[in-house]
This record gives C-alpha cells, structure tokens and sequence, in this order.
C-alpha cells in the first residue's frame, strides 16, 4: 500500500490530565516527527507512528533493537474510509485513540523496558486496564525490542551540484 500525499489531523486534545498506567499524558506529541505508517487490515485502522527526538534519531540511523532510553513512540489510530471522491485510497475516518511506549529499562523492567500507555477518543480518556495488556500484545515482536512499526526508510540528502552555466 503506497500513502501519497497524506495529511492527517492530529485533533486529540492534549489537556487530559488523567494518566494512564501511570504515566501522564505527553505534551507536544502533535509536533513530534513521523517514523512510519500502517494499515491494519484485520481491524481496518490507518496508523501514523511518530517519535520523539530520541525516537526519531535512532529509526533514521536504524538504532532501533534496542530503542534507545528515553525514546517515545505514538501511534495515532483513526478507522479507515473510502471516500466517493477518491475511491481508490484508503483515509482516515474517525479517530480511535492515541498510544505511547516509553523506552527506559529500568523504570518499566516489570514490563520489558516500555511504559504503555493509551487515551481513547477525541476526549482522550484514558485506558487503564493494565499494561501488560500492552506487552501480552506485543509479545510476537520481542525479538524487536516489543515494537511492530518498522521505521520507514527516508531519501538520504545528496550534495547540490552547482550548474555549469
């Protein structure tokens, strides 16, 4: 599946003070830079995965197994539509929830080295029923540090030629 010129709106508000398993809510997320999407065909879902810095320096250098302390992943999770007007793509339709892990060994040992966490809906209630719901899922990926996203692979930037006229 090939996503051309995509635009997602992150609408989720970000003012939610209730945590989830725990961990409060990320600020700034919104601005954070993607690392790739998915479609998930069994529930039908379109997913953009971003990441922190940390998260976004380690996926561009392929750093990623493991992650490294301090990386944070989001997935944003919106049901997937076909619109009459561009009836050969897949968009996203209504937002479901936004997802985190939080990389630090030491913090989260009891759950593999991540924090999960998850708010559902445009209200962005938090989930709380239990993390290692999260890692039970996440289980046929141990191998890869716990992570499904494959980072998307990026155009390397390539030196200007100045013209010859």
């Amino acid at each position: 599946m090939v996503f051309m010129g995509v635009s997602f709106s992150l609408y989720a508000s970000n003012n939610s003070g209730d945590k989830s398993h725990g961990i409060s809510y990320p600020t700034g997320w919104k601005n954070w830079s993607s690392i790739a999407v998915s479609h998930r065909v069994d529930n039908h879902t379109l997913r953009l995965i971003l990441g922190n810095q940390i998260a976004v320096k380690a996926a561009r250098s392929g750093n990623t197994n493991p992650w490294p302390k301090g990386s944070v992943l989001a997935k944003v999770v919106w049901k997937e539509s076909k619109k009459s007007s561009w009836y050969s793509a897949i968009v996203p339709d209504e937002f479901i929830h936004a997802e985190f892990m939080f990389k630090d060994a030491s913090k989260y040992s009891d759950t593999y080295g991540w924090g999960w966490a998850r708010w559902v809906g445009g209200k962005q209630i938090p989930f709380n029923a239990g993390s290692n719901i999260c890692s039970d899922c996440h289980s046929p990926v141990k191998e890869k540090d716990w992570v499904f996203t494959v980072p998307a692979v990026f155009p390397k930037n390539y030196a200007v030629v100045p013209s010859l006229v």
